[in-house]
């Protein structure tokens, strides 16, 4: 371990040498085989002209190594430039956005719940010098730490939380991921949390308690308007009771709506006072 990291942090130093440092550090023996291919491109100049010009897209980027070192501490493109041959190894980096998907990933929620989820995330790379020296596949070890902190960050929240706060999960799954590969010279975009898939049984348990909440909701919205039309229909009852024609009217605005309706019953408003005369006798 000890041994690797001596060897990251000479490889940090190395990136940030000057050209004058870098090419001083390739010997006597590295300058003789420069100037000799140098030499030997110029005296076959009508035919290792194909050899030495190099051409990069407006979306890549070339590094240069020269006897195995890197010659600059920039990528060279885009456009036109010139390598020795046999001495010169240009390696092409493409700076566009990559996507890809995150495979469902089953994980244990906080709450011990088994899940399935998965993702897609967007990067790019932004140091092509630090994607080439300091890891071999840049592309393939994002998409492994993609995968194995999508399955961290979702180990410590509850179900509630991965079901409710996907835009936060995102949001700190991006921040690791980028400080994660900064050394690497990749730069993640966006992450994004695509499907959250449930166990059946934890499906139908949930779809029974939401629907258990909503029948208690209905109920009590019922129950709070059957005790305001009671309260109406007191409040109605006491107008009626300060002015006996006030019934009188209602029994005729009743037949009223009887009669609209066409139909062959009649009836005939008694009043109630007189049913209480016979009653006494």
């Amino acid at each position: 371990v000890g041994h690797i990291c001596q060897t990251h942090s000479n490889t940090h130093r190395y990136l940030f040498l000057s050209p004058a440092e870098r090419t001083g550090s390739l010997g006597c023996i590295g300058w003789f085989i420069v100037i000799v291919s140098g030499f030997f491109a110029a005296l076959l100049f009508p035919i290792t002209i194909w050899f030495c010009v190099k051409i990069v897209q407006e979306y890549e980027r070339a590094v240069i190594f020269r006897l195995g070192r890197i010659t600059d501490r920039k990528a060279k493109g885009p456009g036109i430039f010139f390598v020795l041959p046999c001495t010169d190894n240009c390696i092409k980096v493409d700076l566009r956005t990559v996507s890809f998907d995150i495979p469902p990933q089953e994980i244990l929620t906080k709450d011990s719940v088994t899940v399935s989820v998965d993702g897609v995330v967007y990067f790019r790379v932004s140091n092509p010098i630090a994607s080439v020296a300091n890891v071999s596949n840049a592309d393939f070890s994002t998409r492994l730490l993609a995968q194995t902190t999508l399955r961290n960050v979702l180990g410590t929240k509850n179900l509630a939380e991965l079901l409710s706060d996907r835009e936060g999960i995102a949001h700190s799954m991006q921040s690791n991921l980028d400080e994660a590969t900064d050394d690497w010279g990749i730069k993640v975009e966006r992450v994004e949390i695509k499907d959250v898939k449930l166990p059946h049984q934890l499906q139908r348990a949930m779809a029974a308690e939401a629907e258990a909440a909503r029948e208690a909701r209905a109920k009590v919205i019922a129950a709070e308007g059957e005790m305001n039309a009671s309260r109406a229909l007191k409040e109605a009852s006491l107008v009626i009771a300060e002015s006996p024609s006030a019934l009188q009217l209602r029994y005729l605005q009743t037949l009223n709506t009887i009669a609209a309706e066409k139909n062959s019953t009649i009836i005939f408003p008694l009043p109630i006072d007189v049913m209480t005369h016979f009653m006494r006798k």
